[in-house]
């Protein structure tokens, strides 16, 4: 990989405005990434705040039932703040108190990150400004209240599609306004070099955890590991100690919405064309005349038009298959992994558990898979039971 590419996709393509930030930015990555001092303070966080390494559990019920490989799940939601997001947060978090700044932003779709932002901001003592779609506030107002108590400012996104991306959109906007105190903590491997490094790296704890546990438990790699993607942050955590080890399939599983054939998805790999956006060359869901186009899922983390660079180069290579899974897919696994382990996963990890119940049987018994749920499903409980035509607060 080239500064800031992975194949074509990557670099970036951002305003002037923003250039010295990235710099400043990619700079005292590079000299802290290699300091024992803030390795150290931050596998503490990791590991007395955060709680990891976090748990890889043996589903037996599951893989009795299902009659396929051996089923194993990377327990993310049992990591503080209920996912994955927080391994990336307290590291960006860290650096950004090197670096002098004062005050953290970030976007957040499902609230997942911007919940993990208001943790670290409140520990470190920073002020935090979350942007969010108006549209999002409304399906995940559980999180609106948890940042909000943790002590940030909320601000709802109205214009374009009030969703995930638009909140991305504002929270770049306010970084150029105010960079000399303030750190844009990007929840996912997408953006401007070097954010997809930088997340990456931080998250790239989950797929070293996998493959220890997995020797410890098995004594071999697993045969696939499977997460959902989004923007990619878990699957890139999930795949990235995997990627030179060609045994082990990388399987990503996007969010279809109401299906590829139709208006109603955010499966940017199978239904995306090549593009630039948010300051990153990748793939993106894009209208006839180039313009990116509304996306949907039930899935607030997921409904992203796009994908990180890293995945895009992935799938150009034919190293990682991205598989698109619909609404009711995921929302079946929701149920059915909460009534089979007693496990309620986010309904973004609900996707990629609809992947091995789709295809259990085209994998041998003497095979082994490790799927990451990356978040908890509490979040998503309200939205199910009205996508299943109930209202739990009448």
């Amino acid at each position: 990989m080239s500064r800031g590419r992975f194949g074509i996709h990557g670099g970036q393509y951002i305003p002037e405005t923003l250039m010295n930030a990235v710099i400043e930015l990619e700079e005292a990555y590079n000299r802290f990434k290699a300091d024992e001092g803030f390795n150290a303070e931050l596998k503490k966080l990791l590991n007395e705040y955060a709680g990891r390494p976090s748990l890889l559990y043996y589903a037996e019920k599951m893989t009795k039932d299902l009659e396929g490989p051996k089923i194993y799940l990377k327990r993310e939601d049992l990591n503080h703040t209920g996912s994955h997001k927080i391994n990336n947060v307290l590291g960006q978090a860290l650096l950004a108190k090197k670096m002098g700044k004062t005050r953290l932003i970030a976007e957040t779709g499902a609230g997942q990150h911007g919940v993990a932002t208001a943790t670290a901001a409140a520990l470190m003592d920073m002020d935090c400004v979350i942007f969010m779609g108006e549209e999002d506030t409304k399906r995940q107002a559980l999180n609106v209240y948890r940042m909000r108590l943790l002590g940030a400012e909320v601000i709802p996104v109205k214009s374009g599609t009030a969703t995930l991306k638009d909140a991305v959109s504002e929270a770049m906007r306010e970084w150029t306004n105010r960079i000399d105190d303030t750190h844009y903590c990007l929840g996912s491997v997408m953006g401007p070099h070097p954010f997809p490094t930088i997340v990456r790296d931080f998250q790239s704890v989950i797929s070293k955890e996998i493959k220890e546990q997995m020797y410890e438990a098995e004594g071999t790699l697993p045969d696939a590991v499977i997460a959902c993607v989004g923007g990619g942050s878990n699957a890139i955590g999930t795949f990235y100690n995997f990627i030179e080890d060609k045994s082990v399939r990388l399987i990503g599983c996007e969010a279809a919405g109401r299906g590829i054939d139709t208006f109603e998805t955010a499966a940017t790999i199978n239904t995306g064309k090549l593009g630039i956006f948010h300051g990153m060359k990748s793939y993106f869901c894009q209208d006839k005349y180039g313009q990116i186009a509304p996306v949907y899922s039930i899935s607030a983390g997921l409904d992203y038009p796009g994908i990180g660079p890293e995945h895009a180069d992935l799938h150009d290579t034919g190293r990682a298959e991205y598989v698109a899974i619909t609404d009711d897919e995921a929302v079946q696994a929701f149920e059915y992994l909460s009534r089979v382990e007693g496990i309620i996963p986010a309904i973004e990890s609900a996707h990629a558990v609809a992947y091995i119940m789709k295809h259990a049987k085209d994998f041998s018994k003497d095979q082994k898979v490790v799927i990451t749920i990356s978040g908890r499903g509490d979040k998503d409980c309200a939205q199910i039971a009205r996508y299943r035509g109930e209202n739990i607060y009448e």
